[in-house]
């Protein structure tokens, strides 16, 4: 009887360490109407995530203008690539990341880190042209994370 119990116990929890598996790589989505993934999200989720996704571009913007000015002061575009890096990552809610699908959070977290490494760029003093490689670089995989993800209201 024990014997039983003790399969039991183990069957679920190998069935419990499955699904979670499976949710933490799938996340909550659906197939939406134009064909992108739609992830399932509460209202104040989809506001958070949008909301660090618009720091992202202001943060771009702030490179972009800084590196475009006549005496670029490399100080303020290493702070607004900063600002975006890992630290603006590490605010996420654990119950938002474990509703987002696994290569969104890999796009998403390789741009955070990419972010940190172009401060550190910027602070070597690499060269403008460098600089906005590596940025091409990381916009190219915010349009097609764009292109591969909507946001939905949970159903």
């Amino acid at each position: 009887m024990k014997s039983r119990w003790c399969v039991s116990v183990f069957v679920l929890w190998i069935l419990t360490i499955t699904v979670l598996g499976w949710f933490f790589i799938k996340g909550w989505t659906t197939t939406g109407s134009d064909g992108r993934t739609e992830i399932l999200l509460a209202g104040a989720e989809r506001d958070q995530i949008l909301g660090e996704m618009r720091q992202l571009l202001k943060a771009v913007d702030g490179i972009v203008r800084g590196l475009g000015a006549a005496e670029p002061d490399r100080k303020l575009i290493q702070e607004a690539a900063r600002a975006s890096g890992m630290r603006m990552a590490a605010d996420v809610e654990p119950a938002i990341m474990a509703k987002l699908p696994l290569p969104f959070k890999q796009m998403g977290m390789s741009i955070h880190g990419d972010m940190d490494a172009l401060a550190d760029a910027i602070t070597r003093n690499e060269t403008s042209q460098q600089i906005l490689q590596r940025l091409s670089s990381m916009t190219a995989r915010c349009a097609a994370c764009h292109d591969m993800y909507r946001f939905s209201a949970e159903r």
